[in-house]
């Protein structure tokens, strides 16, 4: 019983952290913005489902991509401060390697959310 009250909990969680901001500022789309009285703008222009994936898609990858160059500099310090030490050196390697399929994953979602756009445009 517990294992599922735990469940719940974090799908509560991740409703409340990812899908209601996105469903709140898309409320009040329409209406003209203006910052500096005092307004909140709505960051996220998108009048389609395919505009809103992109505008997130680029979201993610203009906070993604600084991150991946972080961790490939931490990587290389890794490898630094090993100092020949054989266990040091096999941790530096898989975090590299971690760094580098997760930067995949992320070009790799842009590319095939940028195919599948184009597919879609160019059968309508």
């Amino acid at each position: 019983m517990r294992f599922g009250q735990q469940n719940l909990v974090n799908l509560l969680l991740i409703f409340l952290l990812a899908v209601l901001p996105a469903v709140s500022l898309a409320y009040g789309h329409n209406v003209a913005c203006n910052p500096e009285g005092g307004k909140i703008c709505n960051p996220i222009s998108a009048t389609t489902l395919q505009g809103f994936i992109k505008t997130l898609l680029e979201g993610i990858l203009k906070i993604g991509m600084p991150l991946i160059a972080l961790a490939i500099i931490f990587c290389g310090f890794q490898f630094v401060a090993a100092r020949g030490n054989s266990e040091k050196l096999t941790k530096a390697r898989q975090s590299l390697m971690y760094t580098l399929i997760g930067a995949a994953i992320l070009l790799g979602s842009w590319a095939i959310a940028k195919l599948i756009s184009e597919t879609v445009l160019s059968i309508s």
